[in-house]
Order: structure tokens, then C-alpha cells, then sequence
């Protein structure tokens, strides 16, 4: 009889309850004054204009709002009617404080916050240097000290540049539409203010089918153009159509978009671009083109004065250029991981030889973006670190981390000689990765499980650095520290680094699942391992955990505590007093 009257009421609650319309941005975002936004109400019913009713702080939207509207009699996703909705493109708010925005039409009603922020009038830093490494977690951080540096005694035998730059912040990295996200839009979040959905990059994630028409938000980038003659650059070892630089000027439902994106990049135009993604570039006539169209961007981009570099020889040659905008593609996607091009020549290094590493791109960059008396923006990104986590080829992550931390270095010199500029070492997400002891070779027998040395069975690694360039000799050494994952697809466990290339885990098979790549499995001692994620995944994923935020110069002060990844780009925003009144 309970359980009946639990049903009853519940099914009362439920045909009682009204339906809520979806509103962007959503409830709590947060909105630095002035800055372009879309605003878009979806119905899930076909309405009548004359019945909706949008109120701002209690007065009509449009009063408030400013713009024209677009009514959309029906949205369809495959021809299935979505219902009906409103659009504004291009909203501001020039006022700071809340905004409670109510909607209704029918039995769909929705009220939700909007919090609008402006910044000091007067400007924290000239310049921000905001590195990244792709999918940094605190096992990389450590694994690259104890490489690079050893460690005697429990001691490190010294300091990555990394290690003195002041940890401010851990950061919530959640995506709007999902726990765990992916690295569009937390890149996205950082670079706009505005939490998204994951695969979205400066955009509102809505029900239409189309990727491109969803609501937009404003990139820093776009802030930068619309209100100072800031210069801006983009460093990434990856595409510079891939998530983390397409975040800095994009818009799209899909990071797959890339050769739209690179539409957008160059509607930006940002001083410095080095990076891969060159296929985007190229007509679809050229031989490796990945674009479906005659669009030659290299030649628009040389018409709009940029210096083109395709090596590391011509990207030095490009340094010395006076145009104060260079272009550097070094290879038709994203380039290789440091231990493949500095060291063992694998991956596609005979393909692209020349490839420059990221502290020679952060150099040129930084040369040239300080001619600016204005100041700059500079991002630059560690894509392998990421890259070479999920496949769990951990020293690949490692060597890439360490190149990421030299990086830094470079950036720190920068600041040394021009303490106006504001340096921020952080990564987009996490990996389940953590540094469990040292695989030992010495150790008796074949079972290389049972070389793991857990604990004071742990003891030392014993890489070295006799040529003192920070990174080790080698990794096979006979000592080495042994990173594991918490998840991942079914694979071989091999306890030794990948020499021969980048490692492939899993393969698919004829029911299209994932299943451990046969072509390790009779590598002496290797284990199979059963994976814990489903078997549609052909790599390990992402963690949810915080990420580590550090941050040093002028406006640091803004990164403190626990903060939201659309918190730091207020924090950005305030370094560089976008939100208040300029006159150039």
C-alpha cells in the first residue's frame, strides 16, 4: 500500500511539474561587461511568438537585451520538430552585477543568474605567457624532476623550472554537460569564461545538428583585438587547429571542424602561429590538403604580411625578419614528441627532420611579440604530454614534460627582464596516471611483474644527464621509475619504454572492440592486462581530477583557493583590465 501511494504521488508531482525551457548562457555563468554573446531560449514545444515572455531583472529582454530577435518557429534535428526558440546574437551588458533572466511560454517557464564582472580600469600586466601542457598532471611534474634531475636519498638532486613558479590554485576542470571532458572545453572555459560541453570550443552546446550556428561567447583573443592593439601568439606542438589553439579564436560545437577553424584562426590573426596543421592550410589540390575546398590560407596568409617558416632553419631565418608576423608549419599534423625527434628518430622525423621544439618556437615567439609596445598575449601549448598519455607511453609524456618545463624557463627569463609580464603554468585536465616504484631489470628472473619494486623495494632510478642538457641520456636505463594508469583498454603491459615508435595499446578487432595489440604480447615478461573501460575505447581517458594552477608576475594575485576553469579567464581578464572603459 506505501509503494502505491509513493507511485501516486510521485505521478502527481510529475504531470503537475511544468516543463523548463534551456536558456544560454546557462544559469551562473559569468560575463565580462561588454563582451559579445549570444543569447538563446530553447522551447520544447512549437510556441507562438506572442506567448513568450523573457524578462531581465524584471523588465522586457528586449529593453535589456538590446538586440533583434530571431524566432524560430520549429528547430528540427532530422527532420523531428525540437520545438521552438529565440535568438539574439551579439549581446552586451555594459553594467556589472546580477542578472535574473525569467522565461516562459506555456507550461515552459526557466529563471536563472547571470553574473556580469568588470575589471580595474587600470591594467595589471602588459603581458601574459599562459603555458600549457596538455593533460599535466602532478605524476608527470614528478617524473620529469626525478628524469631530468635524479635523486639521491629521498632527495631531488634538483629543481625543474616548474617548481618555482608559486602553486596558486587547484582547478575544477568538469564539463556542462559531463563530469568528465574532454580538452575543448576546458581550453575553451580558460580562454572564455564560459563552462561548455565537451568537444565545444567557444560556443554554447545546443540542440541544432549544425555545429557551427550555436551560441558564441568571446574568445580572449577576440577581447584583445576588440579593445587593445595587444600583439597575440599561438605555440602548439600539436595541430593549431586542435583543441587547445583553436580555443584561443574558435567557434564550434565540434573541434572536428578543423578546417573551419582554421578559417578562424586566420580571421583573427594572430601575430605568431607555429605550430602542425599545415594539411589545413593547403588547397585541396596539394599533395597531403586535408580540406575539401581551393582556399589556399599559406598565400592569404603571406598577403596579409607574414613571414612563412617550414623548418626550424626558416623559422631562425623568419626571427630576423621585420614583419612582426610569422607563420611556422612544421608539419602536416601534429609534430612529434621530443624523445621521437631529439632523440631516437622515430615516429615521422624522417619524414619532417626539421622540426623545431617548443623552446625555440617560445624563443622567436617572444622576440618578436616584445616589439609590440602595447604588450602580448602568448599561449603555448605541450600537446604530447597529452598525446602520448593516452596510449600510456608514459616516457614520451615524460621527455615531453621536461621539454614543457624548459619552456618555461624560457618564459622566466622573460619576466626577469620585463617584470610587467604575467607567467601562468597550468594543464586543461588530468590523466589517471600515477609513479608507482622502479622496474628493475637486475632483479632475478623473467617475470618482469616481478621487477616492479614497490615501496623500499623501490629503491632509486639510475638515469643520468653527463651532457647536462636536462634531459636524461636515456630511458632504458636498468633502474626506471614505472608509471601505470589507472584505467585503459585491454593491453600488454611490457614494463619497458616503446623505442621502436609511439605505443599502440589496443587494436580493433572484427566486432569493432578494442583488444590488446598482439604485437607486444611476446615481448619477453609482458603482461596482459584487462582493461576497466568500455571496450569501444582504444586508449587510456582523461581523469577528472583538479588541475594544478601556478602563476607568477603582476595580476597572480587573482589565482587562490579552488577556482572553475571560466574563473581564471576573469582572473585574465582582470590582469588585463578588459572589462573596463579603454580608449584605443
Amino acid at each position: 500500500m506505501r509503494k502505491l501511494f509513493s507511485a501516486l504521488v510521485a505521478t502527481t508531482i510529475l504531470a503537475g511539474a511544468a516543463q523548463a525551457a534551456e536558456v544560454y548562457p546557462l544559469d551562473r555563468a559569468t560575463i565580462l561587461t561588454g563582451s559579445p554573446f549570444d543569447f538563446k531560449v530553447e522551447f520544447d514545444k512549437v510556441v507562438k511568438p506572442e506567448d513568450v515572455k523573457i524578462t531581465v531583472n524584471g523588465q522586457d529582454y528586449k529593453a535589456t537585451l538590446g538586440k533583434e530577435v530571431e524566432f524560430v518557429a520549429e528547430e528540427k534535428n532530422k527532420e523531428k520538430v525540437l520545438g521552438s526558440a529565440v535568438i539574439l546574437r551579439g549581446v552586451t551588458l555594459a553594467k556589472a552585477g546580477d542578472y535574473k533572466v525569467e522565461v516562459a511560454a506555456g507550461s515552459e517557464t526557466k529563471t536563472i543568474t547571470w553574473n556580469v564582472y568588470g575589471t580595474p580600469e587600470q591594467a595589471k600586466a602588459k603581458n601574459v605567457i599562459f603555458l600549457i601542457a596538455d593533460g599535466l598532471s602532478v605524476a608527470h611534474r614528478t617524473a620529469a624532476r626525478i628524469m631530468s634531475k635524479g635523486m639521491t636519498e629521498g632527495k631531488a638532486n634538483g629543481r625543474l623550472n616548474m617548481d618555482d613558479v608559486p602553486p596558486a590554485a587547484f582547478i575544477g576542470t568538469s564539463a556542462t554537460d559531463a563530469v568528465a571532458t574532454d580538452s575543448a572545453n576546458t581550453m575553451s572555459a580558460y580562454m572564455t569564461g564560459h563552462k561548455t560541453a565537451v568537444n565545444a570550443i567557444g560556443v554554447y552546446a545546443d540542440r541544432t545538428p549544425a555545429s557551427l550556428d550555436d551560441p558564441k561567447v568571446e574568445t580572449l583573443a577576440e577581447a584583445l583585438r576588440r579593445q587593445t592593439k595587444k600583439s597575440i601568439g599561438i605555440i602548439s606542438t600539436a595541430e593549431l587547429q586542435d583543441a587547445t589553439p583553436a580555443a584561443v579564436v574558435a567557434h564550434t560545437r565540434k573541434r572536428g571542424d578543423k578546417a573551419e577553424i582554421n578559417g578562424m584562426l586566420f580571421d583573427v590573426k594572430p601575430d605568431v602561429l607555429l605550430g602542425g596543421g599545415s594539411a589545413y592550410f593547403l588547397p585541396q589540390a596539394t599533395a597531403g590538403s586535408k580540406r575539401k575546398d581551393d582556399k589556399d590560407y599559406i598565400a592569404m596568409f603571406k598577403d596579409a604580411g607574414y613571414t612563412l617558416a617550414t623548418s626550424k632553419g626558416e623559422l631562425a631565418t623568419a626571427a630576423g625578419s621585420n614583419t612582426g608576423k610569422i607563420l611556422g608549419l612544421f608539419h602536416t599534423g601534429n609534430m612529434d614528441t621530443t624523445l621521437d625527434r631529439e632523440f631516437l628518430k622515430k615516429g615521422t622525423v624522417s619524414k619532417f627532420p626539421e622540426q623545431p621544439g617548443l623552446v625555440e618556437m617560445t624563443k622567436v615567439a617572444l622576440d618578436n611579440l616584445s616589439k609590440n609596445p602595447e604588450g602580448f598575449f602568448l599561449m603555448v601549448e605541450a600537446a604530447n604530454v597529452d598525446k602520448m598519455s593516452h596510449p600510456l607511453d608514459w616516457d614520451r609524456a615524460v621527455i615531453d614534460t621536461i621539454e614543457f618545463d624548459k619552456a618555461i624557463g624560457v618564459a622566466r627569463e622573460f619576466a626577469a627582464k620585463n617584470p610587467d609580464t604575467l607567467i601562468i603554468v597550468t594543464g586543461d585536465h588530468t590523466h589517471g596516471v600515477s609513479i608507482i616504484g622502479t622496474v628493475d631489470d637486475e632483479k632475478p628472473g623473467t617475470e618482469m611483474r616481478e621487477k616492479v619494486g614497490t615501496y623500499a623495494e623501490a629503491g632509486f632510478p639510475n638515469y643520468e644527464d653527463k651532457d647536462g642538457d636536462g634531459y636524461p641520456d636515456k630511458v632504458d636505463v636498468s633502474r626506471r621509475l614505472f608509471l601505470n594508469a589507472n584505467n585503459g583498454p585491454d593491453h600488454y603491459e611490457t614494463f619497458r619504454p616503446k623505442l621502436d615508435g609511439p605505443f599502440a595499446p589496443a587494436i580493433q578487432n572484427e566486432k569493432k572492440e578494442y583488444i590488446a595489440n598482439e604485437q607486444y604480447k611476446d615481448v619477453p615478461g609482458a603482461v596482459l592486462v584487462s582493461g576497466i573501460i568500455p571496450k569501444s575505447a582504444d586508449s587510456g581517458v582523461h581523469a577528472v581530477d583538479d588541475v594544478v594552477l601556478q602563476a607568477e608576475g603582476p595580476g597572480a594575485e587573482g589565482f587562490r583557493g579552488y577556482m572553475e576553469q571560466s574563473d581564471v579567464y576573469k582572473a585574465l581578464a582582470e590582469a588585463f583590465a578588459l572589462g573596463a572603459k579603454q580608449t584605443n
